[in-house]
């Protein structure tokens, strides 16, 4: 009997070193896909971005990324002004996004990154599922989906569980929530919380939600047209005129800052920054709306401490303003 259990235990020990090692194998040679930038992110701060294979045509950080193959491209010409975008957007009848089905069936992939916070931004969920279905792949599909500071930090830890990188992502969390709780921590002594305009589209004018009002708010500031946790809205110029906003902040999506100079300073644009109160007064901001403020990733953190230079100066100096943000003139 003494024999047999010594047996059963050398048994059990060689299957769960077995397990060990093909997961440990797997977990080595693990082959990732990211079709959104900032899933992307996420992917670099928990230190596997030498496990990416493909990415979006979006993804450019880290710039190492860059030279990785390219498996999604717009429909659209992505390089006209907002209202030349929004006309196309408007007439497209499919995917604003192509996706390369035969580059990503031959890169193989473990896992694929993937979103369903926008089709506007970024190839569709139900694309990328379709595509696997048909290709017969054995790929997990994770599906990042936030719409607030709380929905980006459990999109890293979820990444970190499909990756075997739980402590590191909760690591990245802890870092990421302090850097937030700094904020609000050093402004018990603001006697007036500046009203502020987030507007993430300029033509038509649109209104940044999900997780921007809730910046606003930790960066000091009170967000006069979006809601928290709820997506983008239209809106009009005289619906920021009305909402009488002490700062305005310009952040179309998918913008880099001198984009966004360069088409505030467009005369149908500026003729109507000019009817704000607060642009007449030099409150307006350009801010990089692509690599901020519009990634839903790790640095959302960086928007925030952004935010809060812009609206409290006197308070705040994180060095961001020099390179995301620009005041109008």
């Amino acid at each position: 009997e003494k024999e047999q259990k010594k047996v059963d235990f050398f048994a059990i020990n060689s299957c769960i070193l077995f397990a060990y090692t093909s997961i440990t194998m797997s977990l080595n040679n693990l082959r990732i896909i990211s079709l959104l930038p900032a899933a992307t992110e996420i992917i670099a701060a928990l230190g596997l971005v030498e496990r990416l294979v493909g990415r979006s045509h979006e993804c450019d950080e880290p710039t190492s990324v860059q030279d990785l193959p390219a498996l999604t491209k717009p429909r659209i010409n992505a390089s006209g002004s907002s209202l030349d975008i929004h006309q196309q957007v408007e007439h497209v009848q499919d995917s604003l996004f192509s996706l390369d089905v035969k580059q990503l069936v031959d890169l193989k992939p473990d896992l694929i990154l993937t979103q369903a916070t926008c089709d506007v931004c970024a190839v569709s969920e139900n694309e990328v599922r379709k595509t696997i279905a048909d290709s017969q792949l054995h790929t997990h599909i994770l599906t990042l989906s936030p719409t607030t500071l709380n929905g980006v930090f459990k999109d890293i830890l979820s990444v970190g569980q499909a990756i075997d990188k739980e402590h590191k992502a909760r690591d990245v969390v802890s870092h990421l929530k302090k850097r937030c709780d700094e904020i609000p921590s050093r402004l018990n002594d603001i006697s007036m919380a500046p009203r502020v305009a987030v507007i993430e589209w300029l033509d038509p004018p649109m209104a940044a939600g999900n997780w921007i009002p809730e910046m606003v708010s930790l960066a000091g500031g009170l967000d006069v047209l979006g809601n928290s946790g709820s997506h983008s809205h239209w809106i009009t110029w005289d619906d920021i005129v009305n909402a009488n906003p002490d700062i305005v902040v310009l952040a179309p999506c998918g913008f880099e800052l001198n984009r966004v100079i360069e088409e505030a300073h467009t005369p149908i644009i500026r003729q109507q920054l000019q009817q704000i109160p607060a642009v007449r007064e030099g409150q307006a901001w350009a801010v990089d709306g692509h690599h901020l403020f519009n990634r839903p990733g790790p640095r959302l953190v960086d928007s925030l401490e952004l935010l809060a230079e812009i609206l409290h100066p006197q308070i705040f100096q994180f060095s961001l303003a020099d390179q995301f943000a620009r005041l109008l003139r």
